[in-house]
């Protein structure tokens, strides 16, 4: 498998259950402005949305959006526990996390990367945001994870979108549980190789 990706993207979160996961992955990096790969090749052909993750499968098929990329690699390993049994009520439970985190947390953060957005938009999109991270800060006061006790894809998912608020001035510390979580998962091996993998922090001496 090779999974495509721009570092501190969304792409991180399938980087993170791959390698949670345990399973065998190449990365290739991607130019989003140019569409172009670290080898040089046109990623329009690769994914032709011109966004990442992508995933190219052993079979030369190739999956895109990061919550059904996630839940492939979680099936891949079930004996990683990355989510539960597929007609389970978990199951569901954690789609829908990962539909939780795609449209109220990834859709509402990307405009605050754009310089054209409008400062009141993204006054707008911040005030919006802190009512989801509220939500959120009261589910994981109570819990370790998301889904409980065990760390499953959508709390790699989540993971990457709390390191946005780095870029986009929101401050984490407003959010005690939250700000705790982050750093819990931080600390997990799997979670610092793909952050050393991508560049986003440097190797522990």
């Amino acid at each position: 498998m090779k999974l495509y990706f721009a570092p501190g993207a969304c792409s991180l979160s399938p980087h993170i259950a791959l390698r949670e996961a345990g399973l065998k992955f190449d990365l290739e990096k991607v130019d989003l402005k140019a569409k172009k790969t670290e080898a040089g090749a046109d990623y329009m052909a690769v994914n032709p949305k011109g966004y990442v993750p992508a995933l190219k499968l052993d079979s030369g098929d190739v999956l895109t959006e990061a919550g059904t990329i996630v839940q492939y690699v979680a099936d891949k390993k079930p004996e990683a526990k990355l989510a539960p049994a597929n007609g389970t009520a978990e199951r569901y439970r954690l789609q829908e996390w990962l539909n939780f985190l795609s449209t109220e947390i990834h859709k509402g953060t990307s405009p605050l990367f754009n310089p054209a957005t409008p400062d009141a938009y993204k006054q707008m999109a911040k005030e919006k945001l802190a009512q989801r991270y509220d939500y959120l800060a009261k589910e994981l006061a109570k819990k370790s994870f998301l889904m409980g006790e065990t760390f499953t894809v959508a709390d790699g998912y989540l993971f990457t979108l709390l390191n946005w608020t780095k870029f986009v001035n929101i401050d984490l510390a407003q959010w005690p549980a939250l700000q705790a979580y982050y750093g819990r998962v931080a600390a997990r091996p799997a979670v610092q190789a793909a952050l050393v993998a991508e560049g986003l922090v440097k190797k522990a001496a």
